[in-house]
């Protein structure tokens, strides 16, 4: 009894020790304290009025819910700038009638990434992803909603994954 008593009382101490080395997310922000995101202009040349914030949002939440950095407006450890270029919507798929079945809309973003303790992470990079949806539809309300939900996730996932976690 005493044994077991013991070994469970050194698995408990010993427990916390082992799990703070690990991160669930797999992203690691060493020494860092701080993120600093500004603020992603549109320059795509067809400009949707709310994709610049809700994006920006979109970014500064993940870490903010993946990481234990604080959000600054300067000078931040990690630092995020860049802009969206690109919002294209095409026809992917046709009807016999020559209509749109599907349509696709796409988002591109130039990150360029700044790791103040660690020059060496810094980066320049592009990030695209796409939303699918049905071409009797308007990109407005739900169905925009739901676009934007779907890039977003992906985008903001992809620039985590290069800026923390090296994937």
């Amino acid at each position: 009894m005493k044994n077991i008593l013991f070994g469970l009382i050194f698995f408990l101490l010993i427990l916390p020790l082992g799990c703070g080395v690990y991160s669930f997310t797999g992203g690691s922000t060493g020494d860092a304290k701080t993120i600093q995101i500004d603020f992603f202009q549109n320059t795509a040349v067809l400009v949707e009025p709310t994709l610049s914030q809700s994006f920006t949002l979109a970014l500064q939440d993940l870490f903010l819910r993946q990481t234990n950095l604080k959000l600054t407006d300067s000078g931040g450890d990690l630092h995020f700038e860049g802009e969206i270029t690109q919002y294209r919507i095409i026809p992917i798929a046709a009807t016999a009638e020559q209509t749109a079945a599907q349509n696709r809309l796409t988002i591109a973003v130039r990150v360029r990434f700044y790791n103040r303790l660690n020059e060496e992470d810094n980066f320049e990079q592009v990030f695209s992803f796409y939303s699918d949806y049905d071409g009797s539809l308007q990109l407005t309300g739900g169905v925009l909603e739901s676009a934007y939900e779907e890039i977003f996730d992906r985008l903001t996932q992809d620039i985590f994954n290069a800026a923390v976690a090296k994937w």
